[in-house]
């Protein structure tokens, strides 16, 4: 997990409140604005697991050009 993790759960449960809020007061611009910041967090999280899979990529690349040929 890394910071963009974090950072898009934080987005994406804000955002959500946010239309939540706009939903039960009928307030469309807060309904989009909080649909907006979801997407956001949504994708900063997403971008958060391609991060983790081109370490996790490299870190075995690693461990195989470690290990003695047989």
């Amino acid at each position: 997990m890394n910071s963009n993790h974090v950072k898009g759960a934080v987005k994406d449960a804000a955002g959500k409140v946010q239309r939540k809020i706009g939903e039960a007061t009928g307030n469309t611009s807060q309904q989009v604005k909080g649909a907006a910041k979801q997407v956001e967090g949504k994708a900063q999280k997403a971008a958060g697991d391609v991060q983790d899979a081109a370490r996790d990529a490299a870190d075995r690349a690693d461990e195989q050009q470690r290990r003695p040929l047989p």
